[in-house]
């Protein structure tokens, strides 16, 4: 070996010797902080579960003249979807988007297709008004593709069993497993020679299909063995037609046993909804705008929701699927914070909520090993404040409410898979995750009056460095409208330089922190 190659390994050798002897210093002086602080977030890096890319699904649905969410979403003036729209929801980044709802009990989906000026009107049983089927199945997928989400089907259940919508004024709306089946062949036979004709040579192939929606809520729709009946025929009809389809059966209301047992060789997830987060007190100021003159009473008492009203709920489900020893992954298809007024509660507009919602979304990350499909919100309207996004009408701007600038966030910074957080203050709420050795931390500081310090720990790794993108207006009260659309744009910093890294996180603030780290 000549001289100058020889010593030019050497140095290469000494630098990496000096370079692992100051990570093992660094990381070493970080594990004695976070031992004598009291306050350090410390982290275990070890991979728990792969995390889904659907956990920060949206769900839409047509709601006629109550929130008129998918017709104002449609440009006539272009015949598109309208651009600020698409724009918002890309940067969204849902993930996955979902299309039925209560619709499903009466949607068919074949006066959808073809020429847009031949399809049919229908009436909206659920909502009122009338729906112009403008937004049918090409044009849904094709915003799916256009926003980088996977589209995912609610499909006509036999009416979820509700009788009157087999005896409407217009006919018999109900759709049977048939009707189910030939949807997918139509989305996904690379053949089907109709979907050819109306403009897509290519198949959608669409993968996700949920069959039945809320069918255990009320006295109208099927009863359970009805339920566990028609879940097995319409999957064996599905996937006559595509194999390779995933369906989320019904396992709401204490069905998730029975779903498991007699029909889970024919589904892949279980779904529920988690919706009526009715208050803990009774004498609440969750109802209408008594929250205005007590904020910080509101603030606790939606701290107060979640473990009550979502975890609980969550935990058991879980617990029934390990009973029956059954490895389906849930599906959390529909979800938001329900308050008085029927959805249309100000505080959803307002900051206040902005923590409460991250918790939510938290606490799905931290069961991702079995929650698989999640959502906090409902997609887009004009009315409704339980949305993600709400468009400007007839035109204008499109933007986030807080539920949909928190799931912004956390999805654009996140990992892959999940890791468990060891430690952390008892204000911050924290999911954590990694990708190679970069971890990413969703951070909800529950203190309503004042910031918590932390300093960051890894186990095994030196932090190195790292970025933080933080939501934090100074108003709890801060709303945001067409107005200030923009409010809600998370602000990014740099993590301070040293051998041992801090963040001060301000009162009320939503956080995501993305950390370097080395062996």
């Amino acid at each position: 070996m000549k001289r100058r190659r020889f010593l030019s390994k050497i140095t290469s050798a000494t630098v990496g010797v000096v370079a692992a002897t100051e990570l093992r210093v660094r990381a070493q002086a970080q594990a004695i902080e976070a031992a004598s602080s009291g306050g350090a977030i410390v982290i275990d890096p070890k991979p728990q579960f792969d995390i889904s890319p659907h956990l920060y699904m949206q769900f839409m649905e047509p709601l006629g003249v109550t929130d008129s969410s998918v017709e104002a979403a449609w440009d006539y003036e272009q015949d598109d979807w309208r651009k600020d729209f698409v724009e918002t929801t890309r940067d969204l980044a849902p993930g996955m988007m979902r299309f039925g709802g209560l619709l499903s009990r009466y949607y068919k989906w074949r006066e959808g297709v073809g020429p847009a000026a031949k399809r049919p009107p229908y009436r909206n049983y659920v909502w009122g008004g009338k729906e112009t089927h403008r937004a049918g199945t090409h044009e849904f997928v094709d915003f799916c593709r256009r926003v980088e989400a996977e589209p995912m089907y609610c499909v006509n259940f036999l009416g979820d069993g509700d009788k009157r919508y087999a005896n409407t004024r217009e006919g018999n709306r109900t759709g049977d497993a048939r009707e189910a089946a030939d949807w997918v062949s139509y989305a996904n036979d690379p053949d089907h020679a109709e979907r050819k004709a109306n403009g897509a040579a290519q198949p959608f192939n669409l993968k996700f299909w949920q069959l039945g929606n809320e069918t255990s809520y009320g006295n109208s729709c099927f009863k359970k063995d009805e339920a566990m009946a028609a879940t097995i025929e319409f999957a064996r009809a599905m996937r006559e037609r595509d194999p390779k389809l995933k369906l989320i059966g019904w396992g709401d209301s204490g069905w998730a046993a029975d779903l498991v047992d007699r029909a889970g060789e024919h589904i892949d997830y279980v779904a529920v909804h988690m919706m009526g987060q009715t208050p803990m007190a009774r004498e609440t100021v969750l109802r209408g705008n008594r929250y205005q003159a007590e904020p910080e009473r509101a603030w606790q008492e939606l701290m107060e929701l979640i473990a009550p009203r979502i975890e609980r709920k969550l935990v058991e489900l879980e617990q029934t699927l390990v009973q029956r020893r059954s490895r389906h992954s849930i599906a959390i298809t529909e979800g938001h914070l329900s308050l008085a007024p029927h959805n249309s509660n100000q505080i959803l507009t307002e900051w206040l909520t902005g923590v409460y919602h991250a918790r939510v979304m938290n606490l799905y990350q931290r069961h991702g090993a079995t929650v698989k499909i999640s959502t906090a919100a409902d997609f887009d309207g004009n009315r409704w404040t339980t949305n993600a996004l709400v468009h400007q009408v007839p035109a204008g701007v499109s933007y986030l409410l807080p539920a949909g600038a928190v799931m912004r966030l956390f999805k654009r910074h996140n990992g892959a898979q999940g890791v468990t957080v060891k430690s952390a203050p008892s204000n911050l709420d924290i999911a954590a995750s990694r990708t190679g050795n970069k971890l990413f931390l969703h951070i909800a500081n529950m203190n309503y009056a004042g910031a918590t310090e932390a300093t960051f720990a890894v186990n095994d790794l030196g932090v190195t460095g790292g970025r933080v993108w933080e939501i934090s207006p100074e108003n709890p009260r801060q709303e945001i409208s067409p107005l200030n659309p923009d409010v809600f744009t998370p602000r990014e910093r740099a993590l301070p330089q040293g051998e041992v890294l801090k963040w001060r996180f301000p009162a009320r603030s939503v956080s995501a922190v993305e950390l370097e780290c080395r062996v």
